[in-house]
């Protein structure tokens, strides 16, 4: 167990499935909830450059990795859209009948890029997707239904208080009980995950963009809007085998591959005036209306050494004309240390993943 597992440890016993996923989510976030107009630490701003240094001290160096996500696998395939999203958007990749061509990411959450799999981590799955007109659309999601944290302020904070203590060289678990104390949208965000069993794999988990964004039709309109990829799969829940490979996960997602394609429907939740675009914590009503704008197919598997997925920034605000950012603080605060991390990792050697399946 890693110091910030045992950091989380207090706040969620004796839930182990709660104490996994809050310390996923913080490695699943700590690249990207932080912003350029630091001043958050009394002695000097917080730079890109100094959040990824952090994220590099607590996993040690992976060269060629990413910071965040550091252990995934290539995919590939398309999009094709059903037309129903084209009410809202003037995207090209809405429009009825369109087809985009993808490349993506599956990814466990963290920075050990070795690790073993678990069913409790925090899962991701990353898309670029292209129409034919060259307009893309990047799009990074988890498989947890609202973030912990509505600020790069407040993640900062939270990350602070999973800090070894340098005289026991292991985080005060009090410090995390203390900040979801004082956090009441903190402590309310972990109560929807705890509540939400993990799947069994990759293809059955939903993946949830947990920001807002907005939506803008041909004549300038904009709505608000979040979506998911939900699975054609049927939800099993997650239980590791007994004897658990270390890359089990991994492997059962190449063993389905093999035997068809992964489909995933591409659904918009629609939200109202009174839907919070820039609170990541807050889940929108369930009734609000869903609309299902398309299909993905996955198709294709392979290993990160050589998988073009490689050198994609899977930065949420590179989008196609029809789709915009929302007021939420945490999308530029993505776009800029995604940028920093970018950088660094093409400028190193490519390393081995532990994910070396063949390519299906």
């Amino acid at each position: 167990m890693s110091t910030l597992d045992q950091t989380f440890a207090a706040i969620t016993a004796p839930n182990n499935r709660g104490r996994v996923l809050l310390f996923g989510v913080m490695m699943a976030s700590v690249v990207g909830a932080f912003a350029y107009t630091g001043g958050w630490l009394s002695k000097g701003k917080l730079t890109p450059a100094r959040m990824i240094d952090a994220f590099e001290q607590v996993n040690g160096p992976h060269p060629g990795f990413r910071r965040n996500h550091a252990k995934g696998m290539g995919v590939s395939g398309y999009f094709e859209a059903s037309g129903q999203g084209a009410k809202f958007s003037r995207a090209a990749v809405f429009k009825q009948g369109a087809r985009a061509t993808v490349v993506g990411r599956f990814a466990l959450a963290g920075g050990m890029p070795y690790a073993a799999d678990t069913e409790q981590n925090v899962r991701s799955l990353a898309l670029s997707l292209i129409t034919p007109d060259g307009a893309e659309w990047r799009t990074g999601m988890n498989n947890i239904p609202v973030f912990v944290v509505n600020t790069p302020e407040d993640f900062y904070a939270l990350t602070l208080a999973g800090a070894p203590d340098p005289k026991t060289g292991k985080p005060n678990p009090e410090n995390a009980k203390a900040f979801v104390a004082s956090h009441p949208n903190t402590a309310r965000a972990l109560k929807l995950l705890k509540a939400q069993p993990p799947a069994s794999g990759f293809d059955n988990s939903t993946y949830n963009s947990l920001n807002a964004f907005q939506l803008l039709d041909s004549a300038g309109h904009a709505t608000p809007v979040r979506w998911a990829m939900v699975p054609e799969t049927p939800f099993a829940p997650g239980a590791a085998p007994a004897s658990a490979e270390h890359d089990f996960l991994f492997s059962a997602l190449i063993r389905r591959l093999s035997q068809g394609p992964v489909r995933f429907r591409l659904i918009l939740t629609i939200g109202q005036a009174s839907d919070s675009t820039s609170d990541a914590t807050i889940p929108w009503p369930a009734d609000r209306e869903k609309v299902d704008a398309g299909t993905l197919l996955l198709e294709h598997a392979e290993p990160e050494a050589t998988s073009s997925a490689r050198t994609i920034n899977f930065d949420p605000l590179i989008l196609p004309d029809g789709i915009v950012g929302s007021d939420d603080p945490l999308l530029s605060a993505r776009s800029a240390a995604y940028s920093q991390s970018f950088t660094r990792r093409v400028g190193e050697p490519v390393s081995p993943s532990a994910v070396t399946g063949a390519a299906q």
